[in-house]
């Protein structure tokens, strides 16, 4: 086996091995040498400019953490969100569904953010600029996520429960569930949407790179020599 080939295999065998936590790997190659590879947890990325909820009953706060901290440049985090809207609001009506609009809505305004909810297409967001809160139900569950982008047929969302994701248009559609938009409408020039930083989270697929069927049969594999793996 050639030296370049085993210190490839090297580095092959010490990413297998390693776990998917954010930090580094030091990778050692045969002859000696080595070096460090940055690498990043797939949960932690998805979450890197997402607020995640931290009960079953709390997206409505970590959403509207979410659209303050990362789409209007206003860092706050779920607790005080939670805190306040819980101690102005419904306790036993939010302890059994969650927060409603409202109360997110006398959350923002408490900070001077003045949101309200409107049934309009989703086309109407790049064309205002402006991010939304939505309510979704996926799969029976029914919860609120942010909308901060909008692109090749794809509706970016921060998921408090799943973290940033990539849905088809026509799926958004279909758990959309009632229709209505939530945005802050006396901040535009805070907004921040469909912004590249936030789809470098939901990259979208190279197809265009891809080979065709019929394109295979012109490929030529080289054979193997004897020093080779």
């Amino acid at each position: 086996m050639s030296a370049r080939r085993a210190s490839l295999l090297g580095v092959v065998l010490a990413l297998a091995g390693a776990p998917a936590l954010a930090g580094s790997i030091d990778l050692r190659v045969p002859y000696g040498g080595g070096y460090s590879v940055p690498v990043t947890s797939l949960k932690e990325a998805r979450f890197r400019a997402t607020v995640p909820q931290r009960y079953d009953f709390s997206c409505g706060s970590a959403a509207v953490a979410t659209l303050l901290t990362y789409q209007y440049g206003t860092p706050v985090d779920e607790a005080e969100v939670f805190a306040h809207m819980y101690a102005t609001g419904d306790q036993a009506r939010i302890r059994a569904e969650g927060f409603s609009l409202l109360d997110m809505r006398r959350y923002l305004a408490s900070r001077g953010f003045e949101a309200d909810g409107f049934r309009v297409p989703l086309d109407r967001l790049p064309e205002q600029g402006l991010p939304a809160i939505v309510l979704v139900n996926d799969r029976g569950y029914r919860h609120f996520v942010v909308v901060r982008g909008l692109r090749h047929g794809r509706v970016l969302v921060a998921d408090p429960a799943r973290g940033a994701r990539a849905i088809p248009r026509r799926d958004f559609a279909r758990i959309w569930d009632n229709g209505v938009l939530f945005v802050v409408h006396n901040r535009r020039e805070l907004a921040s949407f469909n912004q590249a930083r936030d789809w470098n989270s939901a990259p979208v697929a190279p197809l265009h790179l891809g080979i065709q069927r019929q394109g295979l049969q012109t490929i030529v594999i080289p054979r193997r020599g004897p020093g080779d793996i």
